[in-house]
């Protein structure tokens, strides 16, 4: 098994790295890509020093199994065919190919199968809010088809990058000492505050970020779903939190959702609010499944239902989810 990663020295590739090695992904090479700055660094795998390579359009994937790629959309766009012309399985996760009719977008614990039918050898991670929603949803999807979701989301200073998240401990550690904080990867200042946008907004005033929700969701579940989120950035280093509120076909109850969540593939159920255990990003950084608490019944609609979920951005969240793909992939060939 010949494995590449591009986009080796961002947070992602990192975690590519990491995910690999934790899971023990079956490798006899791994090459290293990123961009001519990147370019000549050393990064250790199970012990072995592997120098990054600059991404350029040769034959460097000849005889590469499977190529994950993190090194944005537009890297993802122009090196797709360089990438996948001698049969490597591009999986990629920028937002390049997600919504392309020929490009399976998958989360493994939902659509496994769809992985087997890529025309053109590539493969979509989701966007990270959607893959945690769409695993805590599955669930409840196999107890009744779920109709309509509202979702408000609390994402991480992760989920724009490596130096995002430095930045925001930046920020803290200018404002604790007097000085003006440095405001460059976020629209505004982080710390001590909420931004009630992610990423641009569309011109029916949703954000990028929460249509992504919205198409991507209905997509990966094949269904007729409609989702209305609200994407917020909140100053916590890694770890997205959602509240979800879903309207199913008939009343789901709260056992029979604590039932369904605990048995979920990915899925931890921590549910003890007397005893005020819920999930919190906090304590789930790091974690690999999808966190589910605070269940119950929604008030103001008797087919309702609402619930809390915790996820790591950067693992379930991206690489993670992206080496499921591939080890699903091993573990059903057809």
């Amino acid at each position: 098994m010949k494995v590449a990663i591009v986009g080796a020295s961002g947070a992602v590739g990192q975690e590519f790295l990491r995910v690999l090695d934790e899971r023990n992904f079956p490798i006899d090479e791994l090459l290293l890509f990123g961009s001519s700055r990147s370019a000549g660094r050393t990064y250790t795998f199970k012990g072995k020093p592997i120098v990054v390579k600059e991404l350029k359009h040769n034959d460097d994937f000849k005889g590469v199994d499977i190529a994950f790629t993190s090194a944005g959309a537009g890297t993802s766009k122009e090196f797709a065919e360089t990438i996948t012309r001698y049969g490597a399985i591009m999986i990629d996760n920028s937002s390049a190919f997600r919504m392309d009719d020929d490009v399976p977008l998958v989360v493994p614990e939902v659509n496994g199968d769809d992985a087997f039918v890529r025309p053109r050898g590539i493969i979509a991670n989701p966007n990270c809010t959607t893959i945690q929603m769409v695993v805590a949803l599955n669930a409840i999807e196999a107890v009744s088809h779920i109709k309509r979701v509202h979702v408000a989301t609390y994402q991480a200073a992760s989920g724009a990058g490596a130096s995002a998240m430095a930045e925001l401990k930046k920020q803290y550690e200018q404002l604790i000492a007097g000085e003006k904080p440095t405001v460059e990867k976020f629209f505004f200042q982080l710390a001590y505050n909420l931004i009630p946008q992610v990423d641009v907004f569309t011109d029916n005033l949703y954000t990028k970020e929460e249509m992504k929700m919205y198409n991507e969701t209905r997509k990966i579940m094949h269904s007729d779903i409609a989702v209305s989120a609200t994407c917020v950035r909140v100053p916590v280093m890694r770890a997205h939190s959602e509240a979800i509120w879903i309207e199913t076909e008939r009343p789901v109850s709260v056992a029979e959702a604590r039932e369904a969540f605990a048995h979920a593939k990915g899925v931890v159920l921590e549910d003890d609010p007397e005893n005020r255990v819920y999930p919190m990003p906090l304590f789930k950084a790091g974690c690999d499944p999808v966190y589910v608490g605070r269940i119950r019944s929604d008030i103001s609609n008797p087919n309702g239902l609402t619930f809390w979920t915790v996820s790591d951005q950067i693992k379930k969240g991206a690489a993670l989810n992206a080496v499921q793909i591939a080890e699903y992939l091993l573990a059903h060939q057809k």
